[in-house]
Parts: C-alpha cells; sequence; structure tokens
C-alpha cells in the first residue's frame, strides 16, 4: 500500500501537488510512486483530478493511493479547467503542477522550495526535464514565440532537428536563469503569486495555457525561473497519445490561435487575419499528411502479409 500523505482539511498544507489525469492508469501509478519516494520535507496534499477517463484511471487512485484526493469529473473540460478545480481552492504556500507522464527525483521539490523561499520575487519555477530516452526537453525552457522564432521552430521539427530560439538554446541544461516560460509539466508556483495572477485561462483546452500563464505572471511582476540544477522526467505525450491524436491537434492549433490574438496581435487587422490563416492552414496540411501517413502505413501492412 502507498502512502502518500493527501492530507485532511484540519492540517496545514505547504504544498499542493495537482495531477490532471486522462486515462493511462499505468503512467499515473508510476507518477504517484515517484511522489512518495521523492515525498518533500514540507507537509504536502496530492490531488488527482481525473477528466472522465475511459480505463480505470480514477479506480486505481482510490484503491492504491488512499490518501491521494481523487476529484473525479462528468466530462473531459481540458487541462486548465481541471487544474483550476484545485487551484481556486488552494491555501497552500505553494502548488505544484505536475503532469501524469513525469517522474519526480528526491530532492527536487525540496530545492526548489527553498529557491523560493529565499527568493521572494520569484513567482514560478520549473527543473530540467529529461524525456524516456534521457535526453533533455527543451521545451522546459522558453522564449515567448514571435513570428519568425515560431516559423523557425516548426520548420526544424519538420527537418527533425531543434535548436530554435524558442527553446532557450542559449541556456545550458543545467544552468540557473530566468526565462520567458517554463513547461506546464512541472510548474511550482507561490501563492502570493497565483493570487494576484489568476489561475489559469480556462479558453485553452489543452496547449499554451502554460505559455500564457507565464506571460501573466511575468507581466504582474513576478519572476519566472528555469533551474536546470535539479531534474524532474517526462515521458512526453503519454497521456495524450491514441485516438485523441486528430483533436488534440485540433485544440494545438486553436491555443495557437487565441495565444497569438492574446499576447502577440500586431498593429494591422490584415496582418492578425493572415497569422491565424497561416495557423488554421498548417492544421488542414497536417491532418493531410498525418492521414497519408497512416494510410501508407496499412498498406505497408497489406504488402506484408501478403508475403508472409
Amino acid at each position: 500500500m502507498n502512502d502518500i500523505d493527501g492530507g485532511s482539511a484540519e492540517r496545514i498544507v505547504d504544498l499542493d501537488v495537482v495531477i490532471v489525469t486522462y486515462g493511462r492508469s499505468d503512467l499515473v501509478r508510476e507518477c504517484l510512486d515517484s511522489l512518495e519516494s521523492a515525498k518533500p520535507r514540507i507537509p504536502i496534499r496530492v490531488s488527482v483530478v481525473d477528466n472522465n477517463s475511459p480505463d480505470d484511471t480514477p479506480a486505481m487512485v482510490e484503491r492504491e493511493f488512499p490518501n491521494v484526493l481523487l476529484t473525479r469529473r462528468s466530462g473531459n473540460d481540458g487541462f486548465a479547467v481541471a487544474n483550476n478545480v484545485v487551484l481556486r481552492e488552494s491555501a497552500a504556500a505553494y502548488v505544484l503542477l505536475l503532469n501524469p507522464d513525469t517522474r519526480v527525483e528526491p530532492g527536487t521539490i525540496d530545492h526548489l522550495i527553498e529557491v523560493l523561499e529565499r527568493e521572494t520575487d520569484v513567482g514560478m519555477i520549473g527543473c530540467r526535464l529529461l524525456t524516456a530516452d534521457g535526453s533533455p526537453d527543451h521545451a522546459a525552457k522558453r522564449s515567448i514565440p514571435t513570428l519568425s522564432t515560431a516559423a523557425h521552430y516548426f520548420l526544424l521539427r519538420a527537418l527533425g532537428r531543434t535548436g530554435s530560439a524558442y527553446v532557450r538554446p542559449d541556456i545550458t541544461d543545467d544552468t540557473v536563469a530566468d526565462v520567458d516560460a517554463v513547461n506546464g509539466a512541472f510548474m511550482l508556483v507561490r501563492r502570493e503569486a497565483l493570487a494576484e495572477v489568476g489561475p489559469l485561462d480556462e479558453r485553452y483546452w489543452m496547449y499554451a495555457e502554460d505559455l500564457d500563464w507565464c506571460v501573466r505572471f511575468r507581466n504582474t511582476g513576478w519572476r519566472v525561473v528555469y533551474d536546470g540544477s535539479v531534474i524532474a522526467h517526462h515521458l512526453k505525450g503519454g497521456s495524450s497519445s491514441g485516438p485523441r491524436r486528430v483533436p488534440l491537434n485540433y485544440q494545438f492549433h486553436r491555443s495557437m490561435a487565441l495565444f497569438y490574438l492574446r499576447h502577440l496581435r500586431s498593429r494591422s487587422v490584415v496582418v492578425d487575419v493572415l497569422v491565424v490563416a497561416a495557423i488554421w492552414s498548417r492544421f488542414g496540411v497536417s491532418v493531410v499528411v498525418n492521414a497519408m501517413s497512416r494510410g501508407a502505413g496499412r498498406l505497408r501492412a497489406v504488402a506484408v502479409g501478403a508475403h508472409a
């Protein structure tokens, strides 16, 4: 039996950890197990907000982690809405937004809280993230994209490369630096800053809500810091794969358009219309390319079967 201490309403909670789930109970179990191994020294409450998982995720949490506070939602209203269930009622000194496809290393949370205790103008902090193969998740430290950096980033991705200024190649992975944004997979925030900035913007169903939040923190005068001296692991996409891929692709481009119109709007209506049109054109192209790729895969499978 795991004994992550979910706590009670009567005692002081210094850290609220929020994990939003949709399926993949295996990943959720590993995430919660890692939290038990990496439990910080301060009082902690772990909340799982389940967005109506199609598998046994909520039952598994209830059965194997009885001290975790489980919220079962009747539908899937997205990442921001689910996180805000806890963010709006938390009175903890700190709140950690944690993806279900992450693994926390011992000492990481303690170290980051020590930084927040020492540097009181830091409103949000993230750590170095390593992907499943041990390579860096470069999105752990980001700049707010401009039209040129976004175009460069997507071009490099299409070529299977990285290095755009969007993911801050000028900041080495193990350094500590102020950044425009950290990754929503691991965001530790100060309650005073949260109270001033407000919760996640629920207009974003998924994607870009973390960028939007970081912009709002910085615009309100709070520092956003990347601390590469400690790590967590981020499987990336482990909880967003499968039959939802096309809807997620739609939500990704919708969030891109929303973020642009909220934070990067130009002084020209014509330019804004062209940019938004380009975003949706990219969505259309990606749908066609993905469909062609799936079709080619099925043809290869048929050909292999015919020669078996």
